[in-house]
């Protein structure tokens, strides 16, 4: 599906299209468009669309493949930009390739599938009482960047508070459920930050670029989209040393239970060792042992094996073992 947008500071014409030719009459209209083709899936598409607005092969190439690291790259005609887009779906995070393409007086947008941040931008442009209706195309490109690197936010604020209440269980109950929440909220952070790291680089060269498609009053709107995106790489950060530390938490929580499990097998060992040295010496089966004969003597060793209990159990509590 191609969903279409052309505005201008009075009108915004909205219509979805089936086919490439019917993106013809965009191409170079005074107003602003924004092309948004919903899937990659049809290869066809992607060709007609990268034919149509002259886009280089190799440009069209990375579009198809994805897992593509966040990058920019200029040419004459247009820029090309590329970053991962995290969205909630059925409360998991789902991650997708954005690639951005900026011309003259349009964009257009590759997704790998239907679904997306962009309602609220869209929903601007509706309304046709913001900013971005009297601005070009590349204010349209900051703000689809500003879009996607805000929803991290969302993504870093839920993934925090699993992070806090992970802290909580391992000092309360280290299990091996909270080992495997550990190593999944690890692959969560990394993959992640593996997209973020890249865009310091990509919003610094948007910024320094001196292409005429960017207008000098853009700048700082990029640049408070690079503060953003450093915010959230030290976040990354910190989620990820707090995870290495609660791994090291686990670890220790596990060996310290282990410990006072040695600890008290050990006790019971210790009780029973002058016990078992008593019992071993009577139960040599001598004839001639004199307590054996003796009225009380099975009494009297029973008396001298609890008051051998009660002197550990003393001890140990002086000592504080107990």
């Amino acid at each position: 599906m191609i969903h279409i947008i052309d505005y201008s500071s009075n009108t915004v014409e909205e219509t979805d299209v089936s086919t490439v030719e019917e993106c013809i009459p965009y191409k170079d209209k005074s107003s602003v468009t924004w092309i948004d083709i919903q899937s990659i899936e049809d290869e066809k598409v992607i060709d007609s669309i990268g034919s149509l607005f002259n886009i280089h092969p190799l440009i069209i190439e990375d579009i198809k493949r994805i897992g593509q690291r966040p990058k920019m790259e200029e040419f004459d005609t247009y820029s090309y930009f590329v970053l991962r887009m995290f969205s909630f779906q059925n409360d998991k995070i789902q991650t997708e390739q954005v690639s951005i393409v900026m011309g003259g007086s349009y964009i257009i947008t590759f997704q790998e599938k239907p679904g997306d941040v962009f309602d609220p931008l869209r929903e601007r442009i509706r309304a046709k009482k913001f900013r971005i209706n009297t601005r070009g195309s590349d204010f349209l490109a900051y703000s689809l960047m500003d879009v996607i690197i805000d929803n991290y936010f969302v993504i870093l604020e839920t993934l925090g508070e699993e992070v806090e209440h992970l802290e909580d269980v391992l000092l309360l109950n280290p299990t091996k459920a909270a080992l495997h929440k550990i190593h999944s909220l690890k692959r969560k952070v990394l993959s992640l930050r593996r997209s973020v790291w890249p865009l310091r680089e990509l919003l610094t060269n948007f910024e320094r670029s001196e292409s005429p498609l960017i207008q000098r009053s853009t700048h700082e709107y990029i640049r408070d989209v690079y503060d953003h995106a450093i915010q959230i790489i030290d976040t990354v950060e910190t989620y990820r040393d707090s995870l290495s530390s609660m791994l090291d938490i686990y670890l220790s929580s596990v060996s310290n239970r282990m410990n006072e499990i040695m600890k008290v097998l050990t006790v019971i060992s210790t009780f029973f060792i002058p016990l078992t040295f008593i019992t071993g010496l009577y139960g040599m089966n001598f004839k001639y042992m004199p307590e054996l004969s003796l009225r009380w003597g099975y009494p009297a060793v029973l008396i001298i094996m609890i008051i051998t209990v009660a002197g550990l159990v003393v001890y140990f509590k002086k000592k504080k073992w107990l």
